[in-house]
């Protein structure tokens, strides 16, 4: 496998003021008038623990506490979360939409289940997963509950290392997830997501709807990690059955290619070439990278490469999209060239992917 690739963390900095990550820069300088998102912030929060977990540095402990105290603020008293803050640092919206809870539940777990985080830091997220986790059942969109599926597969993995010591019960010594059955949560949204998938597919259509949009790859990823704490195999048949259906699409010119957002990909009708975004690739890659680490198949491991190295000029323009001054990402390959812009999301996307593309690269070395 290849080495490790550089993580230049300048552009995080850069972009991360005392409330949260701002949402857009203009090229490489941050634009607040555009003010925040919890979207973006849950993702940078994902970062950060990557970032700390790997290299154990108080400037990153700070970025956890930053992110950490904007999701707080971003939840309503329903247990969802606000998505939209102006520059003047109000909330804009009551409500997000279910993506951006799910991928709120996703940086909550993924905080949950960190090996070296504070406990006080773990504590504010199950405070908030608390209060998130009645509005679970009432989710209506495929890719909210993909997102959340992956949150909860992390909430059920930290669940179960932590336990009362001497306890015979085996219950949690975090009293909230004692409340919850929370596979159970998991088998509920797993099992809509099958009949989703049932309901579309026909000869020559694997799909979970009529079209393919954005966050394609979370839909097998979520069903690979609800596989993995439940073991229905109707859930890995799923998923591998709709991977190889989108993967046909995206490396359909031998390169990863994502479906573009004017106009995407409608049944009967043709991929949309343009605009190619970043968190596209960052999302695809991570859901090979976890296929890999559960079902041990380096063909995941070699996709997920692939994928990776979208950002490094295997790409339909052959160009990098990372700044090597910044350590920025570029907004994403248009019609006319490279999106020169470096916003908070294409940002994290790319630092999340990187981080874990290293993570395998340790598992491979050690594998061997």
């Amino acid at each position: 496998m290849e080495d490790m690739v550089a993580v230049n963390t300048d552009h995080l900095f850069n972009l991360t003021d005392s409330i949260g990550i701002y949402q857009h820069s203009r090229y490489s300088v941050p634009d607040p008038k555009h003010g925040y998102t919890t979207d973006d912030n849950a993702r940078a929060l994902i970062v950060a623990v990557a970032l700390y977990e790997i290299y154990r540095k108080k400037e990153y402990l700070e970025l956890i506490y930053r992110y950490t105290s904007f999701l707080l603020h971003a939840q309503n008293d329903s247990g969802r979360f606000r998505n939209f803050m102006d520059c003047e640092r109000n909330f804009i919206d009551k409500e997000g939409t279910e993506d951006c809870f799910g991928r709120t539940i996703w940086a909550i777990g993924y905080t949950l289940a960190g090996e070296s985080i504070p406990s006080g830091v773990k504590n504010a997220c199950g405070h908030m997963m608390a209060k998130a986790l009645p509005n679970v059942l009432d989710l209506k969109y495929i890719r909210g509950m993909a997102y959340t599926l992956i949150g909860l597969s992390y909430v059920s993995s930290y669940a179960q290392k932590n336990v009362f010591g001497g306890g015979d019960d085996g219950t949690s010594d975090v009293p909230w997830i004692n409340r919850w059955d929370i596979k159970g949560l998991m088998r509920t949204l797993a099992d809509r997501l099958v009949a989703k998938y049932k309901d579309n597919r026909e000869n020559g259509w694997y799909w979970y709807e009529d079209m393919l949009t954005y966050g394609n790859s979370m839909l097998p990823w979520a069903l690979f990690e609800a596989y993995k704490e439940i073991q229905n195999k109707e859930y890995l048949d799923v998923a591998q059955e709709s991977l190889k259906f989108l993967e046909d699409i995206y490396f359909r010119n031998g390169y990863f290619k994502p479906i573009g957002c004017k106009g995407w990909f409608i049944k009967g009708d043709k991929p949309a070439d343009f605009d190619e975004q970043p968190i596209e690739a960052g999302e695809t890659a991570l859901m090979y990278f976890s296929a890999f680490k559960l079902l041990g198949d380096s063909y995941y491991l070699d996709r997920g490469l692939q994928t990776f190295n979208w950002y490094h000029g295997e790409n339909s323009l052959r160009v990098k999209l990372i700044d090597q001054d910044t350590g920025g990402c570029y907004d994403g390959i248009t019609q006319k060239g490279l999106n020169l812009n470096e916003g908070a999301e294409s940002l994290v996307s790319y630092l999340m992917t990187a981080l874990e593309r290293n993570r395998m690269s340790t598992l491979f070395l050690k594998g061997n």
